[in-house]
């Protein structure tokens, strides 16, 4: 799946709404283990969830939420030029909007309705 990203690389689009992009400044080999790590936490939580293991799924989102902010998408934005953060907004009410009308529609807007 190729999701657009806006001009300035912090934020990548979905269903209209702006997900904070990892700080580009990360060291490749460090950005390599903290993605290993959020995958693995979020394998954890799916085994959490269906065994109905209320701890261990707070332990999971515990991981899930340490991995993201190190790799930037969470927490204190990482760019140091004081812009705002966007995360979890709808790009048409931020400063993106006249790019993201700008957009092909989304081919696929709602995956659950995928067979």
């Amino acid at each position: 799946m190729n999701l657009p990203v806006i001009p300035d690389g912090r934020y990548f689009v979905v269903r209209g709404r702006l997900w904070r992009m990892a700080n580009p400044a990360l060291d490749p080999a460090e950005r390599s283990r903290l993605q290993r790590e959020l995958m693995s936490a979020r394998s954890s939580l799916g085994h959490a969830r269906r065994s109905g293991d209320a701890d261990a799924r707070r332990l999971a989102r515990s991981r899930i939420d340490a991995a993201k902010v190190a790799l930037g998408e969470r927490g204190p934005p990482w760019w140091t030029d004081g812009a705002p953060d966007y995360n979890r907004r709808m790009a048409v009410n931020t400063p993106y909007r006249s790019w993201f009308e700008q957009l092909p529609p989304d081919p696929d807007p709602d995956p659950s309705d995928r067979p």
